[in-house]
């Protein structure tokens, strides 16, 4: 009897372990929200873009702050980030995308492209 009982528990145990692998499997890999968009690594993050596109467009744009973001964990991590900038005295939104790989000393700006409407 005592086997049983011993044998069902396990079994529950691993039925609930499964469960709760299953459940965060799906968040790996996924993009999630950047709490706080002050932090002093997201605004380098943003000026490393902004930087990076006014090199390749030969612009001139100022970043002004980052409106929204989310990051996402791939053999580094990538962030999302909606920015607003100067373009003379224009004030425009983009979307930057940045992989970045803090161990190897690397980033990339992966696309920098406009926001239509408000950011």
């Amino acid at each position: 009897m005592r086997l049983l009982i011993l044998a069902a528990a396990v079994l529950l145990l691993l039925q609930v372990s499964a469960a709760g692998a299953a459940r965060t499997e799906g968040l790996l890999g996924g993009w999630k929200p950047i709490k706080n968009l002050s932090d002093p690594y997201v605004r380098e993050i943003a000026e490393f873009a902004v930087k990076t596109r006014n090199d390749e467009a030969k612009s001139g744009l100022a970043l002004e702050k980052v409106v929204k973001g989310e990051m996402q964990v791939v053999s580094g991590t990538k962030y999302r980030l909606v920015i607003e900038v100067k373009d003379g005295a224009d004030t425009k939104s983009f979307e930057a995308v940045v992989w970045d790989k803090s161990w190897e000393h690397s980033r990339r700006l992966s696309s920098f492209k406009a926001v239509r409407g408000k950011a």
